[in-house]
């Protein structure tokens, strides 16, 4: 007889305060796990890392307009630009990769490594360092970083990124009043964007879409092709999270900072192993049975939305061994961890993610005086493993 799968409330103190102790014993009891939360349908989650690789890669298990229920409220003429690559499935979903694809390769990322690093020393030269000056590091340069790398590499004008740093803050706040306040604002720059680039065309993401959208109209239309510009730069922010949870894990975790000064060369598999043991994402965006399905020994039945507890799978002992620690020299295991997700919708980014904060903690790290400041003040999201506050000295 099959156990029973346990609930778990996402609004309950203890899953919010530390999610990755919270669902260890479930995992260790089950597979499964039935999440539940005020005003959304409960979804199972999905606690070992073999099982989320297969409910991943099953195309039975689909993201669909569903899954971005929690809009925010726009004007009509904004909705159209709403419907996201993310939400999108077969072909037409692997057409609209296709194109942006090409910006996000681990070479393209690597090739656009010294302008990240000028990016970095910019931003850590704004920061004060004199007198045990303290800096929020999130709100000074986690946050700001990211969003200064995807404009460039997007092709969003120079005069407007410092608005488009504004709708970052926006998105970070999460889905609300802040974030759908700038929805009309968001499509408009990426309309003026997309403008600026057909009237000067330069060596970017917009550029290159404007191009396969004049060599074959059929691929790409104008809100597509707008939508993919805010879609993509907004899904860009990513590395502030990881940035910010990097530093605070290692001044939690003194010996592993130390050793990474150390031995800089480990800082490329420090920071997958930083992005196992404490990554932004807590649950992938759930997915809907289109059938009925067998999933880890459990019938889901089709509608059903499966969610995959990354906080529990990348802590999962039968892939990693000694699962809670942090451990810098970590060797690279196969299958490795789901931070950027699997299958037909694994991040994108998520190679341009990787060298963003080996850059960016690789210059923090030089920083001599580089130490807390006081507390770090924690978001309390079920979903993100984020921080609002990183106070340092530098």
């Amino acid at each position: 007889m099959a156990s029973t799968v346990p609930d778990v409330d996402l609004t309950d103190p203890a899953v919010v305060a530390d999610p990755f102790a919270a669902y260890a014993p479930l995992r260790e009891r089950g597979r499964l796990a039935r999440l539940t939360a005020p005003g959304v349908p409960a979804m199972w989650a999905v606690l070992r890392h073999e099982d989320a690789r297969v409910m991943l890669a099953d195309p039975r298990f689909e993201l669909t307009a569903n899954t971005f229920a929690l809009r925010p409220d726009v004007p009509e003429d904004c909705a159209p630009y709403l419907r996201t690559m993310q939400e999108v499935e077969g072909p037409e979903h692997l057409r609209l990769r296709r194109l942006v694809a090409p910006a996000f390769t681990a070479r393209r990322a690597a090739a656009f490594r010294p302008r990240l690093e000028v990016l970095v020393e910019r931003l850590l030269a704004e920061l004060p360092r004199e007198g045990g000056a303290v800096v929020d590091l999130v709100s000074h340069f986690a946050r700001p970083l990211p969003m200064d790398v995807i404009c460039e590499l997007t092709g969003i004008p120079e005069a407007d990124r410092p608005r488009w740093r504004e709708y970052g803050a926006a998105v970070a706040a999460g889905i609300g009043a802040e974030f759908g306040a700038a929805i009309p604002g968001i499509i408009e720059g990426s309309r003026k964007a997309v403008a600026a680039r057909r009237a000067e065309p330069g060596d970017d993401l917009i550029s290159d879409l404007i191009r396969a959208q004049a060599e074959d109209g059929d691929r790409l239309d104008d809100v597509e092709l707008v939508t993919l510009v805010w879609n993509v730069v907004l899904a860009g922010q990513t590395p502030t999270n990881l940035i910010a949870n990097g530093v605070s894990a290692l001044f939690e975790n003194p010996d592993q900072l130390a050793l990474l000064r150390a031995e800089p060369g480990l800082l490329s598999g420090a920071v997958e192993e930083l992005t196992r043991w404490q990554g932004p994402q807590l649950l992938t965006m759930p997915r809907f049975a289109t059938q009925d399905v067998e999933l880890a020994g459990r019938l889901v039945r089709k509608g059903d939305a499966v969610t995959v507890a990354i906080a529990s799978v990348n802590r999962d002992p039968r892939v990693f061994a000694d699962p809670d620690r942090l451990d810098v020299t970590r060797p690279a295991t196969v299958p490795g961890h789901l931070g950027y997700a699997h299958g037909p919708h694994f991040c994108l980014g998520a190679g341009l993610a990787r060298v963003q904060t080996e850059v960016a903690l690789s210059a923090l790290l030089r920083a001599p005086g580089l130490a807390p400041a006081g507390p770090a003040r924690r978001v309390p999201d079920p979903g993100t493993w984020r921080l609002a506050e990183l106070p340092v000295t530098l």
